[in-house]
């Protein structure tokens, strides 16, 4: 049973409209590159885990802090007798192992993540001791992508590889479970220990008027939309959305980025790139938020 299901973090939504409207500095261009790959291969990991048939409790994306120290889950899974716990790693290339470190293709020495999934091992356990839970932590550290090699591979079973990822889970379908009320007491309780992410100290400074106006595409994120028909059409992907919606979203996104800006027609169809008039914004807007009349300085909420 899926108790939370895997979204993309605000973090991730806010730096892909970033992405779509400006041009990133390099460094948090590869931030976010990094976060939408690691999203990517989590996402692949559910469809592995969705295939099992016994009885599960799954959560996703969980951020919790023990001692002053935050860790994050990718996923854990609970069953009759133990606590899974499955960090994804979607690494693609050459990988070396030496000297108990991680390499890339450079040579360059990047993040032990068997260091950081025993290191949530750890505060996981200790979390669960606080709240009164005894109950056996099985940790993975899974390479989803198959276009992954590592050289000098430890002999480590806690770590999966793409070739393993049929067997890992085709084991774990083989071990029967059944759930009582104190596996849904333990699962809501960690589900309430989660804690929101800090977002705005990662993200990138920007200012509105550097900020490219349009409506995105939801499907590839271009900005070559147009009004066609009812529906904005991208003419990049072809894909088309009904207009409603797309100036929706496009409302969400500015809220998003700007929480301390009022919602007004002008501000919208500006934003929009001026897409369709202002009439049929303000026929959106009346139709989906509460008008607050202050003569010129009216807005919506």
């Amino acid at each position: 049973m899926l108790i939370k299901p895997r979204a993309k973090s605000q973090l991730l939504i806010v730096m892909e409209v970033l992405h779509g409207r400006m041009q990133l500095p390099e460094q948090e261009k590869q931030y976010y590159l990094v976060l939408k790959k690691g999203y990517e291969g989590e996402r692949l990991n559910d469809l592995w885990i969705e295939k099992l048939v016994e009885e599960r409790l799954v959560l996703h994306n969980l951020l919790y802090e023990v001692n002053n120290s935050q860790f994050q889950i990718d996923t854990w899974m609970l069953t009759q007798d133990t606590l899974y716990v499955f960090d994804v790693k979607n690494y693609e290339g050459d990988y070396s192992y030496k000297d108990n470190g991680f390499y890339n293709s450079s040579g360059k020495e990047v993040k032990n993540p068997l260091h950081q999934s025993k290191r949530c091992e750890t505060l996981l356990r200790q979390m669960l001791q606080t709240l009164g839970f005894n109950i056996p932590i099985e940790s993975y550290l899974i390479f989803i992508n198959h276009g992954f090699h590592l050289y000098h591979a430890p002999a480590n079973k806690s770590i999966v590889y793409p070739t393993q990822l049929k067997r890992f889970y085709q084991n774990l379908n083989t071990k029967s479970s059944k759930l009582h009320e104190r596996h849904k007491k333990l699962a809501q309780k960690l589900l309430s220990e989660n804690i929101q992410e800090s977002l705005y100290s990662k993200l990138p400074t920007y200012e509105y008027e550097q900020l490219q106006k349009g409506v995105s595409c939801c499907s590839c994120q271009s900005l070559r939309t147009s009004l066609v028909k009812k529906q904005v059409l991208c003419h990049d992907c072809g894909f088309a959305e009904a207009f409603e919606a797309a100036v929706m979203r496009s409302i969400g996104e500015f809220r998003m980025l700007f929480p301390e800006r009022q919602v007004t027609t002008n501000r919208v169809w500006e934003w929009c790139g001026g897409i369709g008039s202002k009439k049929v914004i303000r026929v959106v807007l009346r139709g989906n938020y509460r008008f607050v009349e202050k003569g010129k300085y009216s807005y919506y909420e």
